[in-house]
C-alpha cells in the first residue's frame, strides 16, 4: 500500500470572472507549494455538471508530509490566494484521502 495522500479543497466560481480568479489564484498558490517538501503536485479541477464546482487535488508523499507543511507558518500564506473560494456549500470545505491502491 502506498503512503501517498490525496488533499482535496473545494472552490466555488459564480461567474466567468471568478473562474478566471480562482485561476489565477491556483497558478499563484502552486507556484509556491512547488517548493515544498513532500508536494508532489496539484491539479484544478472543475465539475462537468457544476461548473461552478472546482476542486484543487493536491498529492503528497505522506500524510507526515502534509501533516508538517499544513502545521507549519507558511501554510496560511501559501493558500491565501485561493481561500476568499472555498466553498462552504458542502459544510465540509476539504477533505484527506489515503491512496489505497493505484496502477
Amino acid at each position: 500500500m502506498s503512503t501517498e495522500v490525496r488533499v482535496l479543497v473545494y472552490q466555488v466560481a459564480r461567474d466567468e470572472a471568478e473562474l478566471a480568479a480562482v485561476r489565477a489564484a491556483y497558478h499563484q498558490v502552486s507556484e509556491r507549494l512547488a517548493k515544498v517538501p513532500g508536494m508532489l503536485g496539484n491539479e484544478l479541477l472543475r465539475q462537468a455538471h457544476d461548473p461552478t464546482s472546482l476542486v484543487v487535488v493536491s498529492r503528497w508523499a505522506s500524510t507526515a508530509a502534509f501533516e508538517e507543511w499544513e502545521a507549519g507558518a507558511e501554510h496560511r500564506d501559501d493558500t491565501a490566494p485561493l481561500r476568499p473560494y472555498r466553498d462552504t456549500r458542502t459544510g465540509k470545505p476539504f477533505a484527506i484521502y489515503h491512496v489505497d491502491a493505484a496502477y
